[in-house]
């Protein structure tokens, strides 16, 4: 008697929104490290266009369309075979509405994952890399609902990039950074956020007095919730025409009438 099939791994498409595939590569062995008791196919698409490591307003703005196209792109590349979920690949969530309100699958991002985690010990702060980033992460609570539980944003001089490019230096700077918001804010936990900072929490959590969390494996705990959950519409795509749009975002935009 033949044994029954094992069931199909659930599919989580993680978007990195932007240009650097190093950071790709992070994202998804540490996705991986943080699923490997489920069964699930991480599969991953780098933005095509934008900055190698957003760090500003700006990059911001353009990493959300560059999130739109990578997902377009995928689409064209692999049709008929869309994620069962979808992550952001960045500590900001760029296009996470855009994404949502287009997608037929459920879609987060490492922000929101983490925020949710944080959020359950009560008040928290965060900690991540590059000073434009705190006003940004402070609007972002606040359009995710979660602008009472935030207690402090705390950044260090250096861009998440340049944190990832020397975790040993990181190290002792993101566990002092992490304790002193802990202190400064009474939070009762601290978000350590960003993809290039992938790993750091669990390097750092001996040195803080709180719970330290980690965005990406909580981006992977939270998006393994969401499988099996529809997305906002029956099939990929947008409601308004538009132009000059690369040719795999045209494909999901209605034809001019």
């Amino acid at each position: 008697m033949n044994a029954p099939a094992a069931p199909a791994p659930h599919r989580l498409l993680v978007i990195n929104p932007n240009t650097t595939e190093a950071i790709t590569a992070l994202l998804r062995q540490h996705l991986h490290a943080a699923l490997a008791a489920q069964a699930v196919q991480v599969d991953s698409v780098t933005a095509r266009f934008g900055a190698p490591y957003i760090a500003d307003e700006a990059g911001y703005a353009v990493a959300g369309h560059a999130c739109l196209d990578a997902w377009a792109a995928r689409l064209a590349q692999v049709p008929g075979q869309a994620p069962d979920a979808v992550l952001i690949g960045c500590f900001g969530d760029p296009g996470l509405w855009a994404l949502r309100e287009s997608a037929p699958v459920p879609v987060t991002g490492l922000a929101e994952a983490a925020f949710t985690e944080a959020a359950r010990h009560g008040r928290f702060a965060v900690v991540t890399g590059g000073a434009r980033w705190r006003p940004m992460l402070e609007r972002l609570a606040q359009a995710l609902g979660f602008g009472a539980q935030l207690a402090l944003v705390h950044t260090v001089a250096p861009s998440g990039a340049a944190l990832a490019a020397d975790p040993a230096a990181a190290h002792q700077l993101l566990a002092t950074a992490c304790q002193a918001a802990a202190v400064r804010s009474g939070a009762r936990s601290v978000v350590l956020g960003g993809a290039g900072l992938a790993g750091m929490a669990a390097l750092v959590q001996p040195l803080v007095n709180v719970p330290v969390i980690d965005s990406v494996a909580a981006g992977a705990r939270h998006a393994a919730t969401l499988f099996g959950q529809p997305g906002e519409r029956a099939q990929a795509g947008f409601d308004v025409p538009s132009t000059g749009l690369s040719a795999e975002l045209a494909l999901l935009a209605p034809r001019s009438v």
